[in-house]
């Protein structure tokens, strides 16, 4: 798990605020989606974010998840990731910056930081005379665990 660059009550104080100025009624459930995804430290899909949130509360709706997921995500609370097949994953965005390499089979999706690829962006950028302001670089691959498994 990447570090973290903000503590989960102070995320939630930002949804809180975020909510107020959108006019928006608080909704326990966006901030237990934040939660879900902020413990998780991993890639949740919305079926798993809602398993996790039926453990506490029997009556959560996949659809409610959909639309708090769609609010959080254009909030830039919450980033997804969409590694082929398996559809959207989710992470929550006060993570230090990382890259993604992620299997087109199977979606399993890693997080890695590579300081070379880091310092090689800037070159680039410099070269044609641009400032750098952000990227986001997503290696797709067939995971070693399925490139075994086809080959049995």
């Amino acid at each position: 798990m990447k570090n973290r660059v903000e503590t989960l009550e102070s995320i939630l104080e930002r949804l809180r605020h975020s909510i107020r100025q959108n006019g928006l009624k608080n909704s326990k459930q966006r901030e237990e989606i934040v939660s879900v995804l902020y413990k998780s430290g991993t890639h949740l899909s919305p079926e798993e974010i809602t398993t996790n949130l039926r453990t506490r509360d029997k009556s959560t709706s996949i659809s409610s998840v959909y639309r708090i997921l769609g609010f959080l995500e254009k909030e830039k609370f919450i980033t997804a990731l969409e590694p082929g097949k398996t559809g959207k994953r989710y992470e929550i965005a006060a993570k230090e910056h990382h890259d993604h390499i992620i299997c087109l089979n199977c979606g399993d999706i890693q997080e890695f930081v590579d300081d070379e690829i880091e310092l090689r962006q800037i070159q680039v950028s410099k070269a044609y005379k641009a400032k750098l302001i952000s990227h986001d670089m997503r290696l797709f691959v067939i995971c070693g665990r399925c490139q075994k498994q086809i080959k049995e």
